[in-house]
C-alpha cells in the first residue's frame, strides 16, 4: 500500500525465478533433517524443564529478596523458552518429522491461555497465508491499531500508543481474544452460534488451568512465601508477554515494512507469495542467545518464507536468503534489538496522528507591468 513499490523492478519471471530458488533452498534443508536437528530441540526442552523447576524450588523461599529476584529471573526464562522457541515451533509443525508424540504440533499444548488448536489456526493458517494483508492477517496491528498511511485516520486512533502497551503487558490473552476473534463475535447473534461458544468455553477452560496453576497450586506449595511467590509467578508472565509482543512487533512492524491490500493478493503465483513474505519481514541481529530466546524468531524473515523448518536451521538459511536479496535487488530489514524496537513504537506513535498534509504549491503568477 505503500506510494512506491520496492519490487516494481522485477519481471514476472523474476519473481518466479526467485520463489524456484527459494524453493531449492527449502528442499535442501528439508533433505539434511536429521539427529544434530533433534538433539537440538531435546536439549532446548530439557534445559527448560530444568531451569523451571529449580526456579519454582528457589520461589519455596521467595520470602528472602535474593530467592525471589533469582527465582523470578530464572521462571522468566523458561516460559519465554516454553513460549518462543519450544511452543511457537514445535506447534508449526517443525519437528513433526521426529515421529515423537511427545514433540508434535497435534499432541504439544503450551504454557499459554490461546488452547493450541485455535492458535494453530489463526496463527498458521490465517498469519502465515495472509501476511501484512490488511484486514486479513490479525497479526497485522492486532487489529486494534492504524498500521498504514492509506488506512483512514479516526479520532480513535490516539489512543493506538496506549492500547498497544496494554496489549503488551496481557499479551497472551490479547492473543486468545484475536483466536477467537472476538470483535466481530461480540454481537449477539454470532455470540450465540455453537462453534464460537464451543470455541469460548475452551478458552475459559485453558484460561482456569493456567491461573490455577500460576496463581493457586505453586503459591500455595510456597506455605509462607505464597504472596511473593504470586507476585513472582505475575512478574514472570509479565516479562514473558512483554519480551513476545516486542519480538513480534519487530518482525512485522518496523520501518520499511511492507502492508498490502486485500485484492494485491488476488490470483498470487508461489513466487509472488515467497515476494510479499520477504517484503512483509523485518529480521533482528544479535546474538545465538538472543536468536534461541526469540525462538528464532529473530530470523523473522525466513521463518516467513519456511515457517515448517526447524528453527536452529534459519541462521545458516539466512545467509543463502540474504544473498537473493541483493541479487534481486531488494531491502533486507534488519537491525539491532533496541533499534527495531524503537522503529517499530516510532511507527506506531507516527500512526495514531492524522497524516500530514502536503501543501499543494500555488502555480506561478506572471508579473504585468503597470
Amino acid at each position: 500500500m505503500t506510494a512506491i513499490d520496492p519490487t516494481a523492478h522485477l519481471t514476472a519471471a523474476q519473481i518466479e525465478e526467485l520463489g524456484r530458488e527459494l524453493d531449492a533452498i527449502r528442499d535442501e534443508v528439508m533433505a539434511s533433517r536429521g539427529e544434530r536437528d533433534a538433539a537440538y530441540i531435546r536439549k532446548v526442552i530439557s534445559v527448560q524443564r530444568k531451569l523451571e523447576l529449580a526456579s519454582r524450588a528457589v520461589l519455596l523461599f521467595s520470602l528472602f529478596p535474593p530467592a525471589w529476584l533469582i527465582g523470578t529471573a530464572g521462571l522468566s526464562v523458561a516460559k519465554i523458552l516454553e513460549n518462543m522457541e519450544i511452543g511457537h515451533n514445535v506447534l508449526h509443525g517443525q519437528w513433526d518429522w521426529m515421529r515423537d508424540p511427545k514433540i508434535h504440533s497435534t499432541t504439544w499444548e503450551w504454557d499459554h491461555v490461546s488452547p493450541a488448536d485455535q492458535w494453530k489456526h489463526s496463527h498458521n493458517e490465517l498469519h502465515h497465508t495472509y501476511t501484512n494483508v490488511i484486514g486479513k492477517d490479525n497479526d497485522l496491528g492486532y487489529g486494534i491499531m492504524r498500521v498504514d498511511e492509506d488506512q483512514k485516520w479516526q479520532p480513535m486512533h490516539l489512543g493506538q500508543p496506549l492500547w498497544n502497551f496494554i496489549n503488551a503487558c496481557f499479551f497472551e490473552y490479547g492473543i486468545a481474544a484475536y483466536d477467537l476473534e472476538l470483535g466481530k463475535n461480540l454481537h449477539k447473534r454470532r455470540r450465540n452460534r455453537p462453534e464460537f461458544r464451543a470455541r469460548a468455553k475452551a478458552v475459559g477452560r485453558k484460561i482456569r488451568k493456567q491461573v490455577l496453576k500460576d496463581y493457586v497450586i505453586h503459591p500455595l506449595l510456597s506455605g509462607p512465601s505464597f504472596l511473593t511467590t504470586l507476585a513472582a509467578t505475575f512478574t514472570a508472565n509479565l516479562v514473558r508477554n512483554l519480551w513476545t509482543h516486542s519480538v513480534i512487533m519487530c518482525g512485522h512492524f518496523p520501518e520499511g515494512v511492507q502492508v498490502f491490500e486485500r485484492r494485491s493478493i488476488e490470483g498470487e503465483t508461489r513466487g509472488q507469495w515467497y515476494l510479499r513474505q520477504m517484503m512483509g519481514s523485518a529480521n533482528i541481529s544479535g546474538s545465538k542467545l538472543m536468536h534461541i530466546m526469540t525462538g528464532n524468531l529473530s530470523h523473522q524473515i525466513e521463518h516467513h518464507l519456511f515457517p515448517d523448518l526447524p528453527s536452529n536451521r534459519y541462521a545458516e538459511v539466512a545467509v543463502k536468503v540474504r544473498g537473493l536479496f541483493d541479487k534481486y535487488e531488494l531491502q533486507y530489514v534488519t537491525g539491532s534489538l533496541p533499534r527495531q524496537v524503537f522503529s517499530a513504537w516510532r511507527k506506531v506513535f507516527r500512526l495514531s496522528l492524522p497524516n500530514k498534509k502536503v501543501k499543494t504549491p500555488e502555480p506561478e503568477r506572471e508579473l504585468v507591468a503597470a
